[in-house]
């Protein structure tokens, strides 16, 4: 059953919103808790590999940190906003944001990446809240910023603000290939698994 059509206070008292929201949040904290050693892990990692991209190796590098971070946090404001109003959007977006952080623990493990040679460190003053550190340069497939732009994207209900946000998700993956953050795979498959943790954070607000 979905809940757009309800307030807060109504569907509260409708117990499997209730479950399903205090379940998706303590889940979701329970991963914000382990993403710190995670990645604190792959950080030390020596194992990895250099890919040979050929995108990269036209474009030079060039910091663009603070356009990235402009457009992030401002859409994930947006983001905050656009949940505080609608029920549906908060559930399909807090389950699809649980199997999106899980799916790049899982990618981020099996696929061991080095960093481009001529990488500018995005240094985010956030990640110490999720990372535990200042620079991460090694969690790399998939493109975490990308992804959960695209999947702000599909949770959105208005066709306007869903291509604005679209638009913003192409915005920042561009952005982080010029600044060699990501590879060209890593941006370029953050949208499907944007959308395969979608579909299954929709089908849990659905269920």
């Amino acid at each position: 059953m979905q809940f757009k059509q309800f307030s807060w206070q109504i569907a509260w008292d409708y117990p499997p919103f209730r479950l399903k929201f205090i379940l998706g949040i303590s889940i979701l904290a329970l991963i914000l808790l382990f993403i710190p050693h995670f990645f604190a892990y792959v950080e030390n990692r020596e194992k990895g590999f250099i890919l040979n991209d050929w995108v990269l190796a036209k474009v030079p590098a060039i910091d663009v940190s603070w356009w990235i971070f402009i457009i992030l946090y401002g859409m994930s404001i947006f983001f905050i906003i656009r949940m505080s109003k609608n029920t549906s959007i908060c559930l399909t977006a807090l389950w699809s944001y649980i199997f999106l952080c899980t799916a790049r623990i899982i990618t981020i493990s099996i696929v061991p990446l080095h960093p481009p040679k001529d990488i500018i460190e995005l240094i985010d003053p956030c990640s110490v809240v999720f990372y535990g550190s200042n620079v991460i340069t090694k969690d790399l497939f998939f493109s975490g910023h990308t992804a959960t732009i695209f999947l702000g994207a599909l949770c959105l209900e208005n066709r306007r603000e869903k291509t604005i946000a679209f638009i913003a998700a192409a915005i920042i993956g561009i952005l982080l290939l010029i600044q060699h953050v990501h590879y060209t795979a890593d941006v370029i498959a953050a949208p499907f698994f944007s959308w395969v943790c979608w579909y299954f954070g929709k089908s849990i607000e659905k269920l």
